[in-house]
């Protein structure tokens, strides 16, 4: 039998959305939404250096890989998975020590990926929506497929160009995205909190 008034505040366990410490905690998430929202703001007037820096950040977890390749080795208990351990260790070394070394040619394979993959999934969404049933749905299926496609198309077109930039916008402008769920997601809690207590 429930104990509570109808017209009491809702047991946080109780409420069809529980917020949990960031209903208690929402200034923090408040604050580090604005300050992704400020860094991607940032990035995207100087896109060339975010690349460079996420080529150097991946190169370092690269090395971090490998050294923590290398160490488990030891720990292995046959000269097979020992060599296959090994040579991990020795690829991701080998691409973290590139990557540091050279990170605009790292950016530059990467966008050459990056492209390819974006056009070739525009491709697949745009076949998708085509064989989709329901009417409204295939429309939105087909132009996001569309947008992707283009998108990906003008990243190759404008290759090696482009991979001094895209890395670096794409960083940012999801800095800018995590930032604003952050923003949000600290009003709901707000919200939540100030309405339950």
């Amino acid at each position: 039998m429930n104990d509570q008034h109808p017209s009491g505040p809702v047991n946080e366990a109780d409420a069809p959305l529980s917020f949990g410490n960031i209903g208690r905690n929402w200034g923090w998430l408040l604050a580090l939404g604005v300050i992704y929202v400020l860094l991607g703001t940032i990035g995207l007037g100087m896109s060339a250096a975010v690349t460079i820096g996420t080529m150097l950040m991946f190169g370092i977890l690269l090395l971090v890989g490998g050294g923590f390749q290398f160490v488990y080795m030891f720990r292995e208990s046959t000269w097979k998975n020992r060599l296959l351990h090994l040579l991990t260790a020795a690829l991701y070394i080998a691409g973290g020590l590139g990557l540091l070394s050279n990170p605009q040619a790292g950016s530059m394979v990467l966008t050459l990926l990056l492209g390819s993959v974006i056009a070739a999934a525009g491709v697949l969404r745009i076949i998708a929506g085509i064989q989709w049933k329901a009417a409204g749905a295939r429309a939105w299926v087909i132009v996001s497929g569309i947008i992707s496609l283009i998108l990906g198309i003008m990243i190759l077109m404008k290759w090696p160009e482009s991979s001094l930039w895209v890395i670096g916008m794409f960083v940012a402008i999801e800095l800018i995205v995590q930032g604003w769920t952050y923003v949000f997601v600290a009003a709901a809690a707000r919200k939540f909190n100030k309405a339950n207590g």
